[in-house]
């Protein structure tokens, strides 16, 4: 395979740290794109032509200069755990995977400062042992990146009390832009917005300094409802309680818990279900108020459980998907915002005009410090055109879609429009980091529109 640029980047990096053989840039050109029925055979072909495993900020530099001067492409990774292609290269070139970048920096007084390739996982566990926690994470945070959920995702599990990313999530990043010299910039406030979620368009971060929260026990509890309204009611009722402390919120209807499998027997069927992760303490409060919506606590697993066994977050976020595709390959999914007022007629529509060709599955979060529900619902797929006919039906009833079959940032869906076009433009002046994210256009410089993910 003749690349041109081998030679050089072996001389830089070793052969221990440039992978060049098929097997592993097949793999570490990957993500889980296939979640997306519609991205999987546009991305399944897209390959990069090395991989580099740089250990740390040093031997990054070098290789993002010889990058520059050789007008290389370049796609940052982290564990590849994300769903729309943030991690696949669309015009070749090379994978950075930062994934060796994994040590953490200092942890206490509430902040932890890490290098980008830790594991969420990781973190979390050390984090605890000392006190504190993770304000939110994936649902794959065991092998997710902390650089990875900054770049390529949003919220997850604690964003129903902390809210998303860019809810005050992150604290400080150290970015590198794609320069002849590489600068390093420290990018703190109203400037990380164009960096959280960025897919590493416009700068590669390699360092971050997090909140935590302190540590809390946590129970979890299944609470089921004869109908699915009042399952989200309730949660709605438990989001806004701000005496009982919560990590996880989500609402789902009737038949979704068949599909997870390990703990199906936990769920009464025919019923709606609540996940929950609330402080043990809490139980009284939220039988008390299951019971004012109709419904009822059927399985909790105790704090001295958590996370000794496969815990209930576990089955919630993206992983309900993941779980639903384990047991029928056809399914994909939405991500959706309903509107605060009007959801239960949302949720009658949808219902009416698709059955159950569409599954709701819901996570209450707060976003800028308000409620609000978030949806990841299932999709029994029969065709793109189809999938965008029900899109078109959700955007119509005035629920917002978050588009996960398109691998196009359009301007990161956050903060001031084209304002991640113009720090690219800045930090990137070739063009180089990850081509064909940022903008719907081939040229990144002209601009364009598509759906973000929020």
């Amino acid at each position: 395979m003749a690349i041109g640029w081998e030679k050089d980047m072996l001389d830089l990096v070793g052969d221990e740290r440039l992978l060049l053989d098929a097997e592993s840039r097949t793999r570490l050109s990957k993500d889980y794109y296939w979640y997306s029925p519609v991205l999987e055979p546009k991305l399944r072909q897209k390959l990069a032509d090395g991989v580099v495993l740089p250990s740390n900020e040093e031997e990054l530099v070098k290789v993002l200069s010889l990058a520059y001067r050789r007008s290389i492409p370049v796609t940052v990774r982290g564990a590849g755990t994300g769903n729309y292609g943030q991690a696949v290269p669309l015009q070749g070139g090379l994978v950075i995977d930062l994934s060796r970048m994994d040590r953490i920096l200092e942890l206490g007084g509430g902040t932890a400062r890490v290098q980008c390739g830790v594991k969420l996982g990781t973190l979390e566990r050390r984090a605890r042992e000392e006190g504190w926690e993770l304000r939110i994470y994936p649902s794959t945070f065991m092998k997710a990146t902390v650089g990875g959920f900054v770049c390529g995702g949003s919220g997850g599990i604690g964003s129903v009390t902390w809210g998303n990313l860019w809810d005050g999530n992150v604290l400080e990043a150290a970015v590198y832009t794609m320069e002849a010299e590489p600068r390093r910039l420290v990018v703190r406030g109203q400037e990380l917005f164009d960096y959280i979620h960025n897919y590493g368009t416009t700068g590669i971060v390699t360092e971050l300094l997090i909140p935590l929260a302190p540590r809390t026990e946590w129970m979890q509890s299944i609470v089921q409802f004869p109908e699915l309204g009042a399952a989200v009611q309730f949660g709605e009722a438990l989001t806004r309680d701000g005496s009982i402390a919560k990590r996880l919120v989500s609402p789902m209807e009737w038949p979704i818990p068949v599909c997870f499998t390990p703990i199906a027997s936990r769920f009464q069927p025919e019923e709606a279900a609540v996940l929950l992760e609330t402080a043990d303490v809490t139980y009284g409060a939220v039988q008390k108020l299951a019971e004012d919506f109709g419904g009822g606590i059927g399985h909790v697993t105790e704090a001295a459980q958590y996370r000794k066994t496969i815990g209930l977050s576990d089955f919630t976020w993206n992983h309900t998907t993941l779980w639903a595709l384990k047991g029928d390959p056809n399914v994909t999914y939405l991500q959706a915002g309903f509107s605060p007022g009007d959801y239960l007629k949302q949720m009658g529509l949808i219902k009416s005009a698709f059955g159950s060709e569409v599954l709701l599955h819901f996570e209450w979060i707060r976003s800028g410090g308000e409620p609000a529900l978030s949806s990841l619902p299932l999709v029994k797929y029969r065709s793109e055109e189809r999938l965008y006919e029900i899109i078109a039906f959700f955007e119509k009833i005035g629920v917002r879609i978050f588009d996960p079959h398109t691998w196009v940032l359009a301007d990161g869906g956050r903060g001031e429009a084209g304002s991640m076009l113009r720090r690219k433009r800045l930090n990137d002046p070739q063009g180089l980091l990850n081509p064909g994210k940022l903008t719907a256009s081939p040229h990144e410089e002209e601009g364009g529109t598509a759906h973000g993910h929020g």
